[in-house]
């Protein structure tokens, strides 16, 4: 495809549609001169060796033969050891990739590793700055109280709907060391003598010039992004403290935020059974549900404390400061939440957001929502808490009816939403920029730009070559509210606009189950059928949508699988290919003029058994590139002629 979202009509025409049903449903890209004529195959353009993980297929729990019910693509497995090399297409020198992508994939790899984490932890474990660690952690405690009860000028909205920012200067003056100049330099500030730019790209409310002499603070050239939110989460503090302070819970319930997390040492152990008083020492990656946002790295303290009034609270400082390295592209200043009690009911979070971060390998399209702060703002941490406990709630219910008034079982429910939970964790692992995600870019004589490919896993199917999982996706601007675009591309009526493998069929919402109060946040089966008695597909989707973001993951089932998991089966043994939808506004709320529009992240996923480690097909990348393009016109002409349920 020449340019994404462009005029798709000879792409479409050399589409089979039985062929591109046969690929998706099969899990593979067989037959593909079919379906895209290729004549010659394009070695690898500079690999790189990255983990890739082979899995087995395990039938233990079902006896020695596989289960009827197996779709190639939905296979029972579980995962080894087992590594091998991927591929690396991108060529940052090739003019078909827009202006910063090529520095928007991957984290660097030598910023963070296994080893790196392993020299913090000895050196940790030797008692090596320990008391340092206290003093900080201790002081970062002490300023995220006050961040948390102080209000104006301190705190300030940003526009109708916007987020509390800090006002840089008010908290230079609270929180900084200044000296005599420096305080001179404050005073022509407020009375507005000429100044000059700390950053072009903050958002800490520095509207005004600053003089030159602040290029002396440590946080330059970082940009600075700070938030503040407040809400009610049906949550008792204790758990929510155990939630924060458990790495593994942590990064479970974070997992459309937190990448990667590691315990590397316990500096200050509890004293009353509880995680009062404890300090420990963390890396972490964090990141946003596409590869063009660069992940996060980090090292950090964390540091509970129980107040005398029963407040708790949690904070996060970096250590760099302390662990130097090479060079820093993203600081954790005094952040997380302080937690009190409301009634039995659950609990006041206020969640403060304070980093400093390297946004200059940033891609143009997501430069305003990130540098803004929003991306990863204290609202979008709040808001996947209450995420999780939505969930909580909606897998214990008793009851929950669909559409038709039919009852799903609770064994049933519970296991459809922990594959439902399954299904999206892995779309949010597939495609974000994590060290552990290497992304590639199309080969330059493909013009599409901001398109991003990887190997995933190798899939082993009985009587089946092996293959290789293939991973794609890109990223496109539309200039309609995030709810509009959200609501057309979840819903079945409109389904058969957009899904390929759904032209010209029947798709209908056989069962659903709600998750929360927003009856759009929903787990659903999605059959497709080609004639009334006659199911093509079976879909397992789930739809959520928050003020922060939404997102539409599915994918396809077998139908003997999806009747074993609503009558209790468990889904630890269903493999999944996920495929969907991120979609993000493409500004912050009450920034900037003009209507919000919305930044849409497509990622689909197959099984590629001709491409090896040392090239991968032409007709491979055709397919991709059509599958792409084709979907992203769909789109495109739906939202610019209406949607028509």
């Amino acid at each position: 495809m020449a340019n994404i979202g462009g005029n798709c009509e000879n792409v479409s025409d050399n589409i089979q549609q039985n062929n591109i049903l046969e690929v998706f449903n099969n899990g593979y890209f067989e037959n593909i001169q079919n379906i895209v004529v290729a004549r010659d195959e394009v070695p690898m353009v500079g690999l790189q060796e990255a983990p890739r993980c082979e899995i087995e297929v395990n039938y233990n729990q079902f006896g020695a033969n596989p289960p009827p019910e197996m779709n190639p693509v939905e296979d029972y497995f579980v995962q080894n050891n087992e590594n091998s090399g991927s591929p690396l297409l991108y060529n940052p020198s090739s003019p078909q990739n827009s202006p910063g992508s090529e520095s928007s994939t991957n984290a660097k790899p030598d910023h963070m590793n296994r080893a790196s984490d392993l020299l913090m932890a000895v050196s940790i474990g030797a008692g090596l700055n320990k008391n340092k660690i206290i003093e900080q952690a201790v002081e970062a405690m002490e300023e995220l109280f006050k961040l948390a009860i102080m209000g104006e000028p301190l705190w300030q909205h940003n526009g109708n709907g916007g987020m509390e920012t800090l006002n840089g200067f008010q908290y230079l003056r609270e929180f900084g060391s200044f000296d005599a100049t420096m305080e001179q330099i404050m005073r022509m500030v407020e009375v507005g003598e000429p100044q000059c730019f700390i950053s072009s790209d903050c958002n800490c409310n520095f509207d005004q010039d600053v003089p030159s002499s602040f290029s002396k603070l440590n946080f330059e050239p970082l940009n600075i992004e700070t938030s503040r939110e407040t809400a009610f989460v049906e949550m008792n503090p204790m758990n929510i403290v155990q939630l924060l302070m458990d790495t593994k819970q942590w990064a479970t319930t974070f997992y459309s935020i937190v990448s990667r997390t590691t315990l590397l040492g316990v500096i200050l152990e509890n004293v009353d059974g509880s995680y009062n008083g404890v300090l420990q020492v963390m890396s972490a990656e964090f990141h946003q549900r596409t590869p063009l946002i660069p992940a996060r790295q980090c090292y950090f303290a964390r540091y509970c404390k129980k107040h005398t009034n029963g407040t708790w609270g949690v904070v996060d400082v970096s250590l760099e400061n302390l662990f130097p390295y090479p060079q820093v592209q993203f600081r954790r200043r005094p952040s997380g939440c302080v937690i009190q009690e409301v009634g039995n009911r659950g609990s006041k979070v206020t969640w403060i957001e304070h980093v400093e971060v390297d946004n200059r390998s940033l891609h143009p399209l997501f430069r305003p929502i990130v540098s803004s702060g929003f991306a990863f703002s204290a609202k979008r941490w709040i808001a996947t808490i209450n995420r999780h406990c939505q969930w909580l709630t909606t897998s214990t219910a008793r009851t929950a009816p669909t559409t038709d008034g039919v009852l799903i079982p609770q064994e049933g429910r519970e296991s459809l939403l922990k594959l439902a939970e399954k299904m999206t964790k892995n779309f949010f692992n597939n495609i974000n920029s994590c060290s552990e995600n290497v992304w590639s870019g199309l080969p330059q004589n493909f013009a599409a730009q901001d398109v991003r490919l990887r190997y995933g896993n190798i899939l082993k199917v009985p009587g089946k070559p092996s293959g290789n999982i293939v991973i794609f996706t890109t990223s496109i601007q539309i200039p309609v509210p995030m709810e509009v675009l959200f609501d057309f591309l979840r819903h079945e009526r409109t389904r058969n606009r957009w899904d390929l493998l759904s032209n010209q069929r029947h798709v209908r919402e056989l069962v659903y189950v709600s998750n929360g109060e927003n009856p759009k946040n929903r787990v659903s089966i999605m059959p497709v059928n080609s004639s009334p008695n006659k199911i093509e597909i079976l879909y397992l989707q789930e739809s959520y949508t928050d003020e922060t973001g939404s997102y539409i993951v599915y994918a396809p089932m077998d139908i003997m699988a999806m009747s074993k998991i609503l009558n209790g089966g468990n889904p630890k043994f269903v493999s999944i290919l996920p495929s969907g939808f991120s979609i993000m506004p493409d500004k912050a709320p009450g920034q900037g003029d003009g209507a919000v529009g919305s930044i849409l992240a497509l990622a689909f996923q197959s099984v590629d058994r001709l491409s090896n480690k040392e090239y991968m097909p032409q007709s491979t990348l055709k397919i991709i590139d059509a599958i792409l393009s084709t979907t992203v016109a769909s789109i495109k002409d739906a939202m610019l002629f209406g949607i028509r349920y």
